[in-house]
């Protein structure tokens, strides 16, 4: 577990929007709350944790971007986000 974190951790990067577009077309874009943890996010996402991913989504804390985050972010394509990469998603966070 700790060589993965270390590894996410150094996958951790930024984005403009206009670069996750593409993502978002291809619908593997998750957004993820300001009060999780990225790097455990990936983790638990990575490592197959249900219980942990399932509680988040239940809480709306992980969830696709809504019509109006699109509409918000497309009217911005600078607008940049804390970006994970765990295959097949693209986790964003808002700074």
């Amino acid at each position: 577990m700790a060589e993965l974190r270390a590894e996410l951790a150094k996958d951790l990067d930024e984005a403009a929007w206009e670069w996750l577009i593409p993502h978002v077309k291809r619908d593997s874009v998750l957004v993820v709350a300001k009060e999780l943890n990225l790097v455990e996010v990936g983790i638990a996402i990575a490592s197959d944790n249900l219980t942990s991913v399932q509680h988040w989504i239940s809480e709306q804390l992980i969830q696709k971007p809504s019509q109006t985050q699109l509409s918000d972010w497309n009217s911005d394509l600078q607008k940049r986000f804390n970006t994970l990469i765990v295959q097949p998603y693209v986790l964003i966070q808002e700074p």
